[in-house]
């Protein structure tokens, strides 16, 4: 038996399990804009894969296609606080290939397994580089804005 994708349920509802479309965006609470799909292609992903955080996929449960929705969260909800733990100090040599350094600088580390690290440049001495492997909206408060535009079947 083959299922269409594309087919869509005019009466269902978001869930855990669903497979949906949506245009949304991220702001800061100071309405600066840090991400977001609306000037661009809406994004499909599935509930519970990972690609968006938890406190959002709780936010759009039980919406019907064509509603929109906005919320306010705390950093305890969404990316956390800064922890001083998480800044390191890397030998300056680590750093060749990536360009001109300065303070403030984001690079993208790629970890033993694959994955990709952000990281922000907090300090540059001759042989070492202190940087924050904080996420970089941790500690900020944020707002989410999302219209569900497919709940695919």
């Amino acid at each position: 038996m083959s299922e269409n994708l594309n087919a869509t349920d005019e009466n269902a509802l978001v869930n855990g399990d669903s497979k949906i479309t949506i245009h949304f965006s991220l702001t800061l609470a100071d309405g600066t804009p840090v991400d977001g799909t609306a000037d661009g292609e809406p994004m499909t992903f599935s509930m519970g894969d990972g690609t968006m955080i938890s406190a959002f996929e709780d936010m759009i449960l039980g919406m019907a296609i064509g509603e929109r929705r906005q919320s306010s969260m705390e950093p305890r909800e969404t990316f956390g606080y800064p922890d001083e733990a998480n800044h390191h100090w890397l030998e300056k040599e680590k750093f060749d290939g990536f360009g001109e350094l300065s303070e403030g600088l984001m690079v993208d580390f790629d970890t033993p397994s694959g994955d990709h690290l952000p990281g922000v440049i907090m300090e540059i001495q001759e042989q070492q580089i202190l940087v924050d492997f904080n996420h970089p909206l941790a500690g900020h408060e944020v707002i989410f804005t999302v219209e569900v535009l497919k709940i695919h079947a």
